[in-house]
């Protein structure tokens, strides 16, 4: 006799925001800066801000996100105000997709 599921939309919004759910979104966010932080590049020994960008990674979490605000999600940041540049590049300087790099290796 197979079994037969009946899928309760209610019950999966509840498990989505729980808090089990949460700290595994942090979970997966720490890895992520721990990735991010051991691939960052520090400057070379003339740079004024050698290793700020490195140590300027954090993560965060909440029970509210997503595009509905209706899901647990975690957040990787980082607070230097040139984190665009050393993502994206410049015309000047090369990408270098810390956190793209990072989240592809450390996320499981």
């Amino acid at each position: 006799m197979a079994a037969k599921f009946k899928m309760s939309r209610k019950g999966v919004g509840q498990l989505l925001r729980s808090p089990e759910i949460e700290a595994e979104m942090l979970r997966r966010a720490e890895l992520i800066k721990n990735v991010a932080e051991s691939i960052a590049p520090t400057g070379g020994p003339g740079d004024p801000h050698a290793g700020a960008y490195k140590a300027a990674f954090s993560t965060s979490s909440t029970r509210r996100g997503g595009r509905r605000k209706d899901r647990a999600t975690a957040t990787v940041t980082n607070s230097s105000y040139y984190a665009r540049w050393v993502e994206y590049g410049t015309e000047r300087v090369h990408a270098h997709h810390v956190l793209l790099r990072a989240a592809r290796a450390g996320g499981n």
